[in-house]
């Protein structure tokens, strides 16, 4: 058992655990800081805000009946036991794939947590310009798009299984 937690991608849960809890007091923080929908410039093109997301990115179906709670928790649960599995899986020299794969995994709790406490997410981060504004978000958020931008990244540096096969 020791083994899975020092020669595979397992090692890096402490950072998961350490970035789920960086997204979890930032949400509450928010949340107890300011009322719902206040907006407090930061900088010109950067609010913090406090809104809900039912929905998933982009508040996509944010405007259903409610069914969309259980099936985003859904999605994220099992989201979050594959990449328990791939970590598991995942070699400690693949150091890059395993952060990648901690980043996703604190994201996807994090915003599940939010689920199932709830029903809808924590967003607070409001990138605008010209007066157009992103759909906000929040470090989970953050999280499973520097994984997966880290995941894109390693799948380029991937040395080639066996380097004896010819061309």
């Amino acid at each position: 058992m020791n083994k899975l937690f020092t020669e595979t991608g397992l090692r890096w849960l402490w950072l998961t655990i350490i970035l789920l809890a960086i997204d979890q007091i930032t949400k509450q923080w928010v949340a107890a800081s300011f009322d719902y929908r206040e907006i407090l410039p930061v900088l010109p093109f950067f609010n913090l805000t406090y809104v809900h997301n039912p929905g998933a990115a982009f508040s996509f179906l944010a405007d259903q009946g409610g069914w969309q709670r259980w099936f985003f928790t859904a999605i994220a649960a099992i989201a979050s036991a594959v990449f328990i599995v791939w970590m598991a899986k995942t070699p400690k020299q693949q150091k890059l794939l395993s952060i990648a794969f901690a980043c996703i995994l604190s994201g996807a709790i994090g915003n599940l947590i939010d689920r199932v406490l709830f029903g809808y997410v924590i967003d607070f981060l409001d990138f605008h310009w010209a007066g157009y504004h992103f759909a906000a978000f929040n470090i989970a958020d953050s999280m499973i798009f520097i994984g997966a931008a880290l995941m894109i990244l390693d799948s380029f540096k991937q040395e080639p299984i066996n380097k004896d096969v010819e061309k």
